[in-house]
């Protein structure tokens, strides 16, 4: 919780002295500019990123696959796009850090590996019909008020 408080106070105090920063430098109409031109670029590549881990994520489920990956990738670039439309020069930093795929995966590697993926029963889960076992028994109900 503190860290978030932390975050929140930190980011916004480092995008304004930023952008004071560069407005010096090449003025405030072309900071202003770039400031929306990094959004807009922000936008088209995260949708033409989001859309092929969408294919991706896809014929993963085809062929039966889980696709622990497209998933996580898809929340990351979803945090991208937030960082990307925040006006600011270090979000959008961030934001353009995490649409570079070989980082984005490396980053999210140690994360994946640490989950362990349970299935449960059902379909395909560890007593579905693909498991090959057959559970027989009988039933009762303590609860019924009949006995």
């Amino acid at each position: 919780m503190r860290v978030l408080l932390l975050l929140f106070i930190v980011i916004p105090l480092v995008e304004i002295w930023l952008m004071i920063e560069i407005g010096r430098e090449i003025g405030a109409p072309s900071t202003i500019g770039l400031i929306l031109l990094t959004a807009v670029i922000g936008v088209l590549l995260i949708r033409l990123q989001g859309l092929t881990t969408l294919i991706r994520a896809q014929s993963r489920m085809a062929s039966g696959e889980l696709p622990a990956m497209e998933m996580a990738e898809g929340l990351v670039l979803a945090l991208c796009g937030v960082c990307l439309l925040i006006p600011g020069f270090a979000t959008d930093l961030i934001g353009f850090i995490g649409l570079i795929p070989p980082v984005r995966r490396y980053l999210l590697a140690p994360w994946l590996r640490g989950m362990q993926i349970r299935r449960g029963p059902g379909p395909g889960g560890p007593t579905g019909p693909s498991s090959g076992r057959t559970l027989e028994g009988d039933y009762r109900r303590e609860d019924d008020p009949e006995r």
